[in-house]
């Protein structure tokens, strides 16, 4: 290997990871603990395309080339002026060229044996996409399955909490899975993120020991889950969750409480269900929702439309649902789904 380049497998060799790029990229998706060091910022970047494109690639870099220097000047002075002679960091940018190099030539004339990502992101993402084909397929998985309203994602927590490895795919989404599972305080990651997230979350994972996830569609929200897990997913032993109606509405209310603070976007939300419903019901929900009924709401979701919904799909979609150890359960606060994450990892062992 050229001295002061390095692959994606070296990455384990060095004390940090530089993302060279631009701010807008660093927050599309970046290597896991990377720190954002842009030799061109959003604005400078999009000045040197114009250039490029609609004068040349000389005036382009002979632009260019300042900007970077005066970015990489500043990076020096306010981050690492500290860094010891032995630190060792790996830069990258989009596909290793330019502008990662500029700033490695820099590091190295210090006297750091600072490297170069060969490839820059677009090796690193090449990677994840391929190894998420086959990764999940290493592990033992166990799929909670229950109708919505179950506590799924709250007994993954407490599974978590008593030493189980627990994916938890709603939360690396951002999103709860239903209709109403946009989150008023976190947004959605770009697709790239997540899978990010992912591969480095079952790259932490024992194979030697079961990892219980919840079952789920193929999209969470906007993401799209890779076509590796869904199908190791649906092929995997599955655990039956069977709760209370009354008690899942009491869930609901309790983990849904927000949707009543902003009545006009919870009736946007139960739009999105025209043409799953008549307009007849959907006029009466959002009659509720304005009420902030919720009690009366969500016992009508779950009765005309998550019921339905879940017996149609699980027998479908997972090939072992009807071979799963059903655990029964009418308390959903939350010492009920403690004592529910007990009995389900006990019958586990």
């Amino acid at each position: 290997m050229k001295k002061g380049i390095a692959t994606v497998a070296q990455l384990d060799t060095f004390d940090e990871f530089i993302d060279a790029r631009s701010p807008a990229e660093f927050e599309e998706d970046h290597i896991p603990g990377a720190i954002s060091c842009p030799v061109l910022d959003n604005e400078q970047r999009a000045i040197v395309g114009t250039i490029y494109k609609q004068q040349s690639a000389f005036e382009a870099r002979r632009i260019g080339a300042a900007m970077v220097a005066e970015n990489i000047a500043r990076h020096l002075r306010e981050r690492f002026q500290d860094k010891p002679k032995d630190w060792r960091p790996l830069v990258y940018c989009w596909r290793g060229g330019q502008r990662s190099g500029s700033f490695v030539t820099w590091l190295r004339l210090i006297g750091w044996d600072a490297c170069q990502l060969e490839g820059g992101y677009k090796n690193w993402r090449r990677m994840v996409v391929t190894e998420l084909e086959t990764l999940p397929q290493r592990f033992d998985l166990r799929v909670l399955c229950g109708a919505t309203g179950s506590g799924k994602t709250r007994v993954l927590e407490q599974l978590a909490a008593l030493g189980a490895q627990v994916l938890d795919l709603e939360d690396l989404a951002a999103h709860k899975g239903s209709v109403l599972g946009a989150l008023p305080d976190r947004p959605q990651p770009t697709q790239k993120s997540f899978e990010t997230r992912l591969y480095e979350k079952l790259h932490g994972f024992d194979p030697a020991r079961p990892v219980f996830v919840e079952a789920e569609s193929r999209k969470i929200g906007r993401i799209h889950l890779p076509e590796g897990l869904i199908a190791h997913m649906r092929a995997s032993a599955c655990v039956a969750i069977e709760a209370a109606r009354d008690a899942r509405i009491e869930f609901l209310v309790r983990d849904y409480d927000y949707l009543g603070d902003d009545v006009p976007d919870l009736q946007n939300r139960i739009e999105f269900l025209r043409g799953l419903q008549s307009n007849e019901v959907l006029e009466r929900w959002k009659e509720l929702a304005r009420q902030r009924d919720l009690h009366t709401l969500y016992g009508e979701f779950i009765d005309l439309h998550y019921d339905p919904l879940y017996r149609r799909s699980q027998n479908r979609n997972f090939a072992r649902f009807p071979d799963a150890p059903s655990f029964a359960c009418d308390d959903l606060t939350p010492a009920g789904i403690h004592g529910l994450a007990q009995r389900i990892l006990a019958a586990q062992a």
